[in-house]
């Protein structure tokens, strides 16, 4: 169901817009979380550390189609909040027929650099092979993942967080189904979840295409909004590619953090992976706070309703706060507890540095949390180089903790290099919104 947010508390439409997409996102989550457990409980730790090795990896490469097509429908948003369903069409053409060209040259680069990529992260040599035909399996599924993240990113555009969610549950059920089945009784190891992955996304996106066919009229594209308008498209791309980027850049560091851990040892990059996925599962109401302020700041951007904006950051700004603190809760409360559900109870080097690494980075999440709202929100607004800058000082800041601290703090070190790359970009992105505010209201002025 599409759904204006251009009127009503913005308190309201953010959290209860939000909560389809948690949801969505949790089951998101658990693709990979059911991989780490399946794999850690009945393969043993190397494969569970071949998994987690290619964490950042796979970052690089799913994070660049995540922003590319939450980037594409920033237009898509901005051009249903003016009411201009002729653009909002041809806008939605374009950004298909764009995804499919960049999803063969993403694909193909990743394919190729896989292996150089893996050994020059230092990646042990006992888990290297099912670290490569892991992300091999993985990268040759991205059409799906890039066409399941456009698709459902229109229905986000349009208002509508909740059906991306429906299709997530079964698609969720299947993978665990799959994992099982892969893993359990055909014993295909660390292959067979990364094939019931890209199985799950591809059902996933074949169900939210057949859904808006039959529920959306207003996207049943004519042969007209197929021609190829380059102006539309340089526009999608002005903002998709800073946003994709922006999500590579994090990758990039994140990359540098892997290859000091992978010098430690299998066990220390079982225990980081695992807090890592942990970290993701209890942050995702940020996450998702995130996702919703960019639909907002759109379609009021696109209505006219500027002021409005500024109204849903103070309220998403409260609402990371609220919940930054239960995730903290959640840390001290549940972490152990949660660790075990992918590490055996004997592992217990792995149980405590993988708890330890949960305690450091928990009080934290507040400017995790600010840097999804400011992001988001500058996007929404319509920049895709404020995004991009915001990640590149992550970056910087990331790689320098992680090439230095661990020399002096050990582990400890490594734990805190996120924690102070979010410090930095939180900080960058408050300043950037402000002075972006300030011009757009400038020119809605003229």
């Amino acid at each position: 169901m599409e759904h204006d947010m251009s009127s009503g508390k913005p308190a309201r439409l953010l959290f209860f817009f939000m909560l389809p997409i948690l949801g969505g996102n949790l089951f998101q989550q658990f693709y990979s979380m059911v991989d780490t457990f399946v794999v850690g409980r009945y393969v043993g730790v190397d494969a569970l550390a071949a998994v987690g090795a290619t964490g950042s990896m796979t970052f690089l490469i799913l994070g660049f189609v995540v922003g590319l097509t939450a980037g594409f429908s920033v237009i898509i948003s901005q051009k249903f909040g003016a009411k201009d369903p002729s653009s909002m069409r041809k806008a939605v053409a374009m950004s298909i027929l764009s995804a499919c060209f960049l999803s063969i040259v993403v694909s193909t680069i990743a394919i190729l650099t896989a292996r150089p990529l893996l050994l020059m992260l230092k990646t042990p040599h006992n888990i290297i092979d099912d670290s490569l035909s892991y992300l091999l399996i993985i990268y040759t599924g991205i059409v799906a993942t890039i066409y399941y993240n456009l698709l459902a990113a229109i229905l986000r555009a349009l208002g509508d967080s909740r059906s991306p969610l429906y299709f997530l549950l079964i698609a969720s059920a299947l993978n665990i189904a799959g994992d099982l089945i892969a893993v359990v009784n055909l014993g295909m190891g660390v292959k067979g979840v990364a094939l019931a992955t890209v199985l799950s996304q591809t059902i996933s996106a074949l169900l939210c295409l057949l859904y808006i066919y039959k529920r959306y009229p207003s996207l049943h594209l004519s042969k007209q909004d197929w021609n190829i308008e380059w102006p539309m498209i340089s526009r999608l791309l002005r903002i998709g590619l800073p946003s994709a980027l922006q999500f590579s850049v994090c990758a990039i560091g994140v990359m540098i953090v892997q290859s000091v851990i992978n010098q430690s040892g299998s066990n220390t990059v079982a225990a980081y992976s695992v807090g890592v996925r942990i970290e993701q599962l209890v942050t995702q109401p940020l996450v998702t706070l995130g996702l919703a302020m960019a639909t907002f700041s759109a379609q009021n951007l696109g209505s006219g309703h500027l002021e409005r904006v500024r109204q849903g950051v103070r309220s998403a700004v409260l609402l990371c706060i609220l919940f930054s603190a239960i995730a903290l809760a959640l840390i001290f409360l549940f972490g152990r507890q949660l660790a075990l559900l992918f590490i055996d109870q004997s592992e217990q080097q792995v149980i405590g540095q993988t708890v330890q690494y949960l305690h450091i980075i928990s009080y934290f999440f507040i400017p995790l949390g600010l840097i999804f709202v400011f992001r988001n929100t500058s996007q929404g607004l319509g920049s895709g180089l404020i995004p991009m800058l915001s990640s590149i000082q992550e970056l910087i800041f990331r790689a320098l903790v992680a090439l230095t601290l661990p020399s002096v703090l050990g582990y400890v070190g490594i734990c805190l290099s996120s924690p102070i790359a979010w410090m930095a970009a939180a900080l960058l992105l408050l300043a950037a919104y402000k002075l972006q505010y300030r011009r757009i209201s400038r020119l809605l002025k003229q």
